[in-house]
């Protein structure tokens, strides 16, 4: 008789390995992993798995996934699914297994910690630290009693992990999501991993580098509540449009911003963070685009194609500065 599989799917970013170690650590359950770029949203598309197999998924979104989740319910997998990004509906099977939160304090790692009921907090403060959620990171951390190095640890662990996932195919990381994954998951400590692999060192030299690039590009567009960059194309602007971003938006949270990016494969890729307090998310505004999509605070164009370019400014602006 044949096994019966275990399937794990995950973001390549901080929250979606994170949130899959977690589990990892508190079931004792190993499986096939299935992941890639942080951009790379249908990653059941490349799932198969029949009768009694569980699939566990982490931080993909399900409005982008949902005709192949179908497709792996209806062959009698049984689905697991935790994620934090927009969604339309829950399938109504009996199969899956559905934790959601569109909550713009939470993230899947955050949920994942409430599941488990913190059983590996570490991890799931270090994953929000990564999605930029640092208040609530913060108030999640306080019962560690950890020093403020310990926790400025796990702030720059989770930030590498999420920068490594930028680029537009594995080529252009730094260290491949499921390299990286094999690596910190021979740790129980994310803080013993953080301080004895060396590829963090590297990651944070190369962010370091990056960003210190993208700081010389001048805005294409700068307004009293909204900003947009167009980095150059190469394949660190890839890399480091999302942490330079979410630094822009750290340094300026009553403004909205978006970084373009040159795809390699022509257009932009796109990263957009909203203004604190704004009614209207990131997530909603990128969803006007084909491939665009994302959560209140942070969202994204996978593919928008040059001709599009100036209308995506123009609706930028009209959206966060009427």
């Amino acid at each position: 008789m044949e096994k019966l599989k275990r399937i794990n799917v995950a973001n390549g970013d901080a929250d979606g390995l994170f949130a899959l170690h977690q589990l990892r650590l508190a079931e004792g359950a190993e499986g096939e992993l299935v992941t890639g770029v942080k951009r790379d949203v249908r990653l059941l598309e490349r799932v198969r798995a029949g009768a009694g197999d569980l699939v566990t998924v982490c931080d993909v979104s399900l409005a982008a996934n949902r005709d192949a989740l179908l497709r792996l319910l209806e062959a009698g997998a049984r689905v697991r699914y935790f994620d934090h990004h927009y969604f339309d509906s829950i399938p109504d099977h009996a199969g899956l297994e559905a934790h959601l939160d569109t909550s713009p304090e939470t993230c899947t790692s955050l949920l994942v910690d409430g599941y488990l009921g913190g059983a590996q907090r570490a991890w799931a403060v270090a994953a929000a630290f990564g999605d930029s959620l640092d208040a609530v990171a913060r108030e999640r951390a306080a019962p560690l009693n950890l020093a403020a190095h310990d926790l400025e640890a796990l702030r720059e662990l989770g930030r590498l992990a999420n920068y490594n996932a930028y680029g537009e195919s594995v080529a252009e990381l730094m260290v491949a999501p499921a390299e990286l994954y094999r690596q910190l998951a021979t740790y129980r400590d994310p803080l013993l991993c953080f301080s004895q692999l060396e590829m963090f060192r590297s990651l944070g030299a190369t962010r370091d580098a990056d960003l210190r690039k993208a700081g010389q590009v001048a805005p294409r567009l700068e307004l009293e509540r909204c900003a947009a960059y167009v980095l150059p194309d190469a394949p660190w602007s890839r890399r480091v449009m999302g942490e330079f971003a979410n630094r822009l938006a750290g340094d300026s949270a009553a403004r909205a911003l978006a970084v373009l990016a040159p795809s390699a494969h022509g257009g932009f890729i796109v990263s957009v963070r909203a203004p604190r307090g704004h009614g209207r998310g990131a997530g909603e505004f990128c969803a006007q685009f084909a491939s665009g999509g994302g959560r209140r605070e942070a969202g994204g164009i996978n593919r928008l194609p040059a001709a599009q370019a100036a209308e995506f400014l123009r609706r930028f602006e009209l959206f966060f500065h009427p």
